[in-house]
């Protein structure tokens, strides 16, 4: 796939997971070769979710889930997992909508285009109307491969800023603590210490959560983007293409 030159969103770019994704080897990249193949987003998907529900698995083998369920009052962290989930199995969806369009534009290869109900039909067939401004049909075909992502990015920010208010909470219960303390009683020692690392301990699972939810999300979000970015561009290509092939016969004419 050739990159696409039309700037996409910036905005989701600014939030730390996206800069860390950013950073990992290969994530930049328009597509990887698996990507290529018939429903590829969708298969390195389910294998990214694979390697998740296995670590799920382990992690609730050990007990730890429970442990996060009782050492959070708040539920924040559940919410966290739970948006992670609910934007995963949107984000395997996705993959499997372009991966549909992906392999509809190559088949279109052999089989006319007009007769498929797809982004590059669409896109090609209002090219030739003359009367069409082409950075129009660009914007919309943008805005098909990449607007539906938008949501997904700020729901992605949302788990971040959940966590955050996680640590504002458990900070405010820790400060709490602290001020109801009239001096030091060897007695009431240990039921103190105890509400004093339960809100240590909200802080900071709510804010590791929130991190790693959105770090993961972020890596599905973006593998999505340079997919998209690679179907745009490769639909593009195809209508300068088409274009060039037209205007030597509009010349002889």
């Amino acid at each position: 796939m050739n990159s696409l030159t039309h700037p996409v969103s910036r905005w989701h770019q600014r939030m730390w997971g996206a800069l860390l994704v950013k950073r990992l080897p290969g994530a930049a990249r328009p597509s990887m070769a698996l990507e290529q193949s018939p429903q590829g987003l969708f298969l390195l998907w389910l294998a990214f979710m694979g390697l998740l529900v296995f670590a799920a698995s382990v992690m609730a083998q050990h007990g730890l889930w429970l442990r996060l369920v009782q050492a959070d009052p708040t539920g924040l962290t559940i919410a966290i997992v739970l948006l992670f989930i609910g934007c995963s199995l949107w984000a395997g969806a996705r993959s499997w909508q372009l991966g549909l369009q992906w392999q509809t534009l190559h088949l279109s290869a052999q089989t006319p285009l007009a007769g498929s109900a797809s982004w590059a039909s669409d896109y090609l067939l209002a090219r030739t109307h003359s009367a069409t401004d082409k950075g129009v049909l660009q914007q919309v075909l943008s805005d098909r491969a990449h607007g539906p992502q938008e949501m997904a990015w700020w729901l992605n920010g949302i788990q971040l800023k959940l966590g955050l208010l996680g640590k504002v909470i458990g900070f405010s219960v820790l400060a709490l603590e602290l001020g109801r303390m009239d001096g030091f009683d060897s007695q009431q020692s240990a039921q103190m210490l105890k509400s004093l690392t339960g809100g240590l301990g909200i802080a900071l699972l709510t804010t590791i959560t929130g991190l790693a939810a959105n770090i993961l999300l972020g890596l599905q979000l973006m593998r999505i983007d340079r997919f998209a970015d690679g179907l745009v561009a490769e639909i593009l290509l195809r209508g300068e293409t088409q274009a060039m092939r037209e205007t030597p016969g509009k010349a002889n004419a």
